[in-house]
């Protein structure tokens, strides 16, 4: 079947264990990011928050990336890191499925929906928070081999 735009033909494709790694940050300023510290957030736990986001952003990742496959999610991995020294925080996404294809962009939605969440919860201390560095750390499966950045 010839490929005219839209969804990879992955029918052919041998099933395999994937896996993805994928990162984001979050530069909070000094007011939000001792709001977290302390677990003062008037909204509730950012990271519980923003942990559950994430889970749900790598389940949702097709409905929001036009041409993902839907694919079976068999695990995810979310780690939060505080940065003293920029008031920041850094988002670990870890995705494991079976399967034809890959789960790098499920990866990355979560980690950016968890960054996205920790904003929401924060917003009200200040509206200068920066997201940024939303990048693939590693991937292993499929027919393109492993990657590490």
């Amino acid at each position: 079947m010839a490929n005219d735009g839209g969804m990879i033909d992955v029918s052919g494709k041998d099933i395999t264990s994937r896996t993805a790694k994928a990162q984001g940050y979050i530069l909070l300023g000094r007011e939000a990011f001792d709001v977290v510290k302390a677990g003062t957030c008037i909204k509730g736990d950012v990271f519980a928050t923003a942990k559950v986001a994430a889970i749900q952003a790598v389940k949702s990742t097709p409905e929001i990336i036009p041409m993902c496959h839907p694919v079976l999610i068999e695990a995810v991995n979310v780690e939060f890191t505080m940065n003293e020294n920029d008031k920041s925080v850094t988002v670990r996404v870890a995705v494991k499925s079976s399967g034809k294809t890959g789960v790098e962009m499920e990866a990355l939605c979560g980690a950016s929906a968890a960054c996205l969440t920790i904003y929401d919860m924060l917003k009200y201390t200040h509206k200068a928070m920066t997201i940024g560095e939303i990048k693939l750390i590693e991937k292993t499966g499929g027919k393109s081999g492993d990657y590490k950045r």
